[in-house]
């Protein structure tokens, strides 16, 4: 008799512990969290368009040496480019730019006035990709409008030399980048006969520029 009161009681148990059982069997089995997604690293690879703006300062080279004419003054433009990215993060490039400026000084004695209204450069850079941030250095043939009053007559010539500079340029957004770039430009002399001389300028430039990537 005690043997089948015992063993009811234990049935009951069972039964009484069987639905919490099946609720446990019921959850779902641990699993690893989901791989984290890593964002692709920002490729430099392709044409851009762009604007800028800056300043520049310089001293005229020739006559306008010799005169103490150092002009200076603002510039804004645009540019045009192409990069390649090499699997080793090295970058390779080339841009174009074409500025307006207002470089101009002139000399109280004598009263000669210089002033460059336009320049441009075509260049080659080269740089190293640390991700989304472009150091680089920079160099190639820079070109110049400039023209020079004295006493009632004015020449105007187109000069052709070089810059080198360098910079750096930040990709904030997938398709758009920002820069700030230095370059030193030697334009030249050329042969004025407002003032019956050669004549020229060398200039310093900072500027910063935008830039949109396709």
């Amino acid at each position: 008799m005690k043997k089948i009161i015992g063993t009811g009681i234990a049935a009951a148990a069972l039964l009484a512990a069987a639905p919490a059982f099946a609720a446990d069997m019921s959850q779902p089995y641990p699993t690893k969290a989901p791989a984290a997604i890593i964002a692709p690293a920002f490729n430099w690879t392709g044409f851009y368009l762009g604007v800028n703006a800056g300043y520049g300062w310089g001293s005229g080279s020739g006559l306008t040496d010799d005169l103490g004419i150092d002009p200076d003054g603002w510039l804004a433009g645009g540019q045009i480019g192409v990069n390649y990215q090499f699997g080793n993060n090295v970058v390779l490039g080339a841009e174009a730019d074409i500025q307006g400026s207002d470089f101009k000084d002139n000399d109280d004695f004598y009263g000669v006035r210089s002033k460059m209204d336009y320049f441009g450069t075509v260049r080659a850079r080269l740089g190293y990709a640390f991700d989304n941030v472009l150091p680089y250095v920079t160099g190639g043939l820079a070109w110049g409008h400039n023209e020079i009053k004295y006493d009632g007559f004015t020449s105007d010539k187109t000069h052709v030399g070089w810059t080198v500079g360098g910079g750096v340029e930040w990709g904030f957004a997938p398709n758009w980048t920002a820069k700030a770039e230095y370059l030193y430009m030697d334009f030249g002399d050329e042969y004025y006969d407002s003032i019956g001389a050669d004549a020229g300028l060398t200039a310093n430039v900072l500027r910063a520029g935008l830039n949109y990537k396709f």
